[in-house]
């Protein structure tokens, strides 16, 4: 090999091993700056034993869910339960929850992705001296593929920002559907039950009324004043008295609605009587959505009494069966054939 190809082949290696070294800083430079928390916790310095309250700030709404004893409570709800599966679930998510990807941002991005201070989701975890221990701006879903309807679709992750730091959008690999300040997401759904019903009345606002009963748990129901050629439809009265014993709530409404607002000034009224000895009074007022809203006036065992006097939303397809006209609960006979 002479000394002219040798000259060329170190220009070779010397070019080459620039392109190499610019590429390399060309990536570099393509990288976040915090690349380093790929991986890495969220909220690396948060424990779940620590956590005593979580605050939920929308645009529009706020929730507080509060450790009380061994439950948690809504304070926006005047203390009644949260679902305390819910809330621990909820905790432990964002104790373990790791950052899957990071991106730089600007000021227009932050208002895309709804991690603007004015259009975030603020969740803020504190302890039980009310210290704050941790906080999270959560913005819009995260989808591999664009959904039909993004507003119902669940997600596959979601855009997320810690304070302090508005330059870069995190991505986590969870759509958290529960940082979300609707009470109807957090709310204990156990409601009061009313099983094995001796007798049940029900009278609309309009006067009309049906009243069923029966001797027995075992024994056929009776309907007041049957008339000549009706008779109790048996699955029907059993399933108007039977559905009682599954209610369950859609939510729990704010204090200092009207009763002109919720219907419960003009309700449907039910009273009800059981094997056990109870006596149960009920208001149900208008529809709300898919839901009615619903007192329970007085009356029900003593676990029933977190519900008495609160103005609660039931779903409508528990009452269905219950609200049902007299004339839905009877059958008519046909005329002999001579």
């Amino acid at each position: 090999m002479n000394a002219k190809v040798v000259g060329i082949l170190v220009v070779l290696l010397v070019v080459l091993g620039g392109a190499a070294l610019l590429a390399q800083r060309e990536d570099s430079d393509r990288r976040p700056q915090n690349a380093a928390a790929l991986g890495q916790l969220l909220l690396k310095d948060l424990k779940a034993a620590d956590i005593a309250r979580i605050r939920i700030t929308e645009p529009k709404s706020v929730l507080t869910v509060e450790r009380k004893d061994d439950a948690w409570v809504i304070v926006e709800r005047e203390g009644f339960p949260a679902d305390v599966a819910k809330v621990r679930e909820f905790v432990i998510k964002l104790v373990g929850l790791k950052v899957a990807q990071t991106e730089p941002v600007g000021e227009k991005d932050r208002a895309r992705l709804d991690l603007d201070p004015s259009t975030a989701t603020q969740v803020e975890f504190a302890g039980a001296d009310g210290k704050a221990l941790a906080t999270v701006l959560v913005g819009k879903k995260l989808f591999r593929t664009e959904p039909e309807n993004p507003q119902k679709a669940l997600g596959d992750g979601r855009f997320v920002m810690l304070p302090g730091d508005d330059k870069s959008v995190l991505m986590v690999s969870d759509p958290l559907p529960q940082a979300t300040a609707k009470t109807s997401e957090w709310v204990d759904k156990r409601s009061f039950q009313i099983e094995k019903v001796k007798t049940l009345e029900v009278r609309y606002p309009e006067g009309e009324s049906w009243r069923l009963e029966r001797a027995g748990e075992n024994a056929p129901w009776k309907l007041a004043e049957l008339k000549p050629g009706e008779q109790v439809d048996t699955s029907k009265a059993n399933a108007a008295t039977y559905t009682l014993g599954l209610l369950d709530l859609a939510d729990v409404a704010p204090k200092g609605l009207s009763p002109e607002a919720t219907g419960l000034d003009k309700p449907i009224r039910l009273r009800a009587s059981t094997f056990g000895g109870q006596s149960y009074a009920v208001r149900i007022g208008k529809p709300e959505g898919d839901n009615h809203y619903v007192m329970l006036e007085s009356g029900g065992a003593e676990k029933d009494k977190l519900f008495l006097q609160r103005v609660l939303l039931v779903p409508k397809s528990r009452l269905e069966d219950t609200l049902k006209k007299r004339s839905e609960l009877v059958e008519k006979r046909q005329p002999e054939k001579k």
